[in-house]
């Protein structure tokens, strides 16, 4: 019953063991097709939009009082009539704005051309302004590249202004260094960033995370890597960083060039900040695409200026450098496709486990809900997971679970119209029932038997029909074969309508059909008869018993005498062979040990001499008293002659339990006897031999467990041995 239960137990794991990987292989397989999709670069303009969205969706941050910009827009095109602005124009902006005490000035007008008149006190301010920055844009394959003024190159006050653009058009990364023919390059936020914070003691330095990164205050910005987040293969030139935007147009205090020329911004607004400015008028097409551009409303694209979008560059890195404002960082490929997997998985789970398409389909949109939610969450902390690809795992993964359920369900209905052909043309009752103990198929018979229309019966389970009882035992019976997978027979009681009690023999198998459905399929055969007939036989045969039996308790006490030892009661060498040989077979059978103690006592010759042989019987008695006490009642013990002794140990575990059974025996034989009146003190050698390790036949065992008996006593007596594997006795 013990190894009925472990067989079971073994079939159940397997079962179970064989869903889980059907659900993890699908998952692996659709998240690796998802995940080669991703390095092809497939899921990136949809990742991107996912970013934009995230974006979108964040809470929106307060305006940045540090940086202001003064905004050339239309109407100030109109007032000075020309473009670029005149140098007397940009002289008198320029003479104006140091006078309200900025900390820094950024120029993002290009100036590379003198525009009279003015231009030679344009020059002299050049000179005169530390705090000034202006742009420069570096020649690449795009642009044709501008200089900047040389008085600001040679001052050391320029910054470029080149952009990183995605496929899209639209502006995600933010470059701090280039480096062109063996020169370092500053971008224009850079340059003006750094002058703001020496002001406040932060210098650039090596991060103390990676040496290969910048680190400003509180940042370190990590640079950008051309697979980072949804990025496939993407350009990855000079030192760029993710660009974390504050927001789209109006997200810092503008002021046009006209208010601040006529006196009308207040000094305190500019005092102490970064002032930069650049042009703002729709005719100067200064205008980017950028994360912000699309709104949730999906209204048409709103970009962002220039001065605005290099506004927020600078914005970014004060803000992560003076407040430890979060980056926007990734995780490393083998944890983003672990985290696809995930979610593979979670689809195929859901799916197998709920089996039904609507009731899978709310499942996987709370998950999905989830899934945003969590992605949302992480962003918050400055983390970009992939979104797209685990809501397009964990959806591949659910139409391909969904799709071998419909393919199981359209061969169970195939399966259940063959099954109902075959089993109508036998006149036994049959049933065929599914995992849920439910009858999915019945032949005419079954339902004449239980006196039931066929169509009352099909989909209800026994507990519907039967009484609790016998319902118990019928899906008892049906577990068993479910979980074995072996066919049974077996015979019980029914309780028709009539309330007349029949004695039926059931005989259960699995089938399982292309798909791998399986059913439970049962024939009934009604035994009563045969059981009244058995019974009267029995009767019969009772008396012819009762006769016999005087002849067989001689024929008993015969056999007994025959294959036991008189003095002992126990199994005679005779016997022995027998068991031993039994045991050694069904060890084959069943890929099992048996373990053989040869067993002599010692001294027994000195004491049979000295004390007599009375005593000497009455000793080998006591012992085989004790050695059948501290054994189990499946362990032979047999007396082979004189004071020899032998015990067989079938299905031993290992080595290890065979020397402890053997140490116990030591332990249990080494307390004294009290023979009448003498106290006797005995011990024992014993020679062990396993099967198979040291022979497969009751001679080959035996003659190794001799041979390690006679080597314990040669080892100084009272103790065991193992046979040694050279040393293993043959036929």
């Amino acid at each position: 019953m013990q190894q009925r239960g472990i067989i079971s137990g073994w079939v159940y794991l397997k079962q179970s063991v064989l869903k889980t990987s059907r659900v993890l292989l699908t998952a692996s397989g659709v998240a690796s097709c998802v995940i080669m999709l991703r390095l092809a670069g497939v899921w990136q303009p949809s990742e991107l939009g996912s970013l934009d969205l995230l974006f979108n969706l964040r809470p929106i941050e307060p305006i940045d009082r540090r940086v202001v910009v003064i905004g050339i827009d239309e109407a100030d095109l109109r007032r000075v009539g020309k473009w670029p602005i005149p140098d007397r124009v940009m002289g008198r902006l320029l003479t104006k704005l140091q006078s309200y005490q900025p900390r820094v000035i950024g120029l993002d007008i290009y100036r590379d051309l003198p525009v009279e008149p003015g231009h030679a006190e344009l020059l002299r301010l050049y000179r005169t302004f530390p705090n000034l920055v202006g742009i420069e844009q570096i020649k690449d394959q795009t642009n044709v590249g501008i200089p900047a003024p040389s008085v600001l190159a040679e001052r050391e006050q320029i910054g470029f202004n080149n952009l990183v653009s995605d496929v899209d058009g639209k502006v995600r990364r933010s470059l701090l260094y280039w480096h062109v023919d063996g020169k370092t390059h500053q971008s224009f936020a850079l340059t003006i960033a750094l002058a703001y914070l020496k002001r406040e003691g932060i210098t650039p330095q090596a991060s103390t995370r990676d040496s290969r990164y910048l680190q400003l205050g509180k940042a370190s910005f990590r640079q950008f890597e051309p697979n980072d987040g949804a990025y496939v293969r993407a350009d990855d030139g000079g030192y760029q960083i993710l660009a974390n935007l504050r927001g789209g147009t109006g997200t810092f205090a503008t002021v046009s060039l006209t208010d601040f020329l006529a006196g009308r911004v207040q000094p305190e607004l500019l005092r102490d900040r970064i002032v930069i400015i650049g042009s703002t008028a729709i005719s100067l097409r200064d205008f980017f695409q950028t994360s912000y551009s699309n709104s949730l409303l999906g209204s048409s694209p709103q970009p962002i200026t220039g001065v605005e979008l290099q506004a927020n560059f600078v914005s970014q890195i004060l803000s992560e450098a003076l407040q430890g404002r979060v980056a926007l960082n990734v995780w490393s490929e083998p944890l983003e496709w672990l985290w696809i997997l995930f979610w593979a998985w979670v689809g195929a789970r859901v799916c197998w486990s709920l089996r039904s398409p609507p009731q899978a389909a709310f499942t996987l949109l709370l998950a999905s809900i989830s899934l945003s939610g969590l992605c949302a969450l992480a962003f918050l902390l400055g983390w970009w997971l992939p979104l797209v690809p685990s809501m397009a795992a964990m959806g591949g993964a659910a139409i391909v679970i969904l799709a071998h359920i419909a393919h199981l369900q359209e061969e169970l209905k195939r399966s259940k119209e063959f099954l109902s052909t075959i089993i109508n043309t036998i006149p036994d009752p049959v049933f065929v029932k599914d995992k849920q103990h439910r009858w999915v198929v019945l032949n005419q018979a079954y339902a004449r038997f239980l006196d039931c229309p066929l169509d009352d019966l099909l989909e209800k389970s026994d507990a519907d029909v039967f009484s609790p009882a016998e319902a118990e035992i019928f899906r008892q019976q049906d577990q068993l074969v479910f979980r074995s997978e072996q066919e049974q027979e077996h015979e019980e009681n029914f309780t028709d309508k009539r309330g007349v009690t029949h004695q039926i023999a059931t005989k259960r198998s699995l089938h399982k059909d292309a798909a791998g459905n399986v059913f439970l399929v049962g024939v009934i055969r009604d035994i009563t008869e045969r059981k009244r007939a058995e019974e009267e036989l029995k009767r019969a045969a009772a008396e012819l018993m009762r006769s016999n039996a005087e002849l067989e308790q001689s024929a008993s006490q015969l056999r007994h005498l025959a294959n036991h030892d008189v003095l002992t009661g126990l199994p005679n060498r005779k016997l022995f062979y027998e068991r031993l040989g039994q045991s050694i077979d069904w060890a084959k059978d069943n890929k099992q040990a048996v373990g053989l103690l040869f067993l002599d006592l010692d001294g027994f010759k000195l004491i049979n001499d000295t004390q007599g042989h009375d005593v000497g019987d009455l000793l080998l008695k006591a012992a085989a008293k004790r050695l059948t006490g501290c054994l189990r009642s499946s362990d032979t013990v047999s007396r082979l002659g004189g004071d020899e002794f032998t015990v067989i140990l079938p299905a031993i575990p290992s080595s290890e339990d065979a020397a402890r059974v053997a140490e116990k025996i030591l332990t249990t034989l080494a307390s004294p006897f009290q023979i009448e009146q003498h106290t006797i003190f005995v011990s024992a050698s014993i020679g062990i031999s396993l099967y198979p390790q040291n022979g497969e036949t009751v001679n080959a065992l035996t003659k190794a467990a001799d041979g390690a008996m006679y080597s314990a006593k040669e080892l100084g007596k009272n103790r065991c041995e193992f046979a040694s594997l050279d040393a293993t006795a043959q036929d």
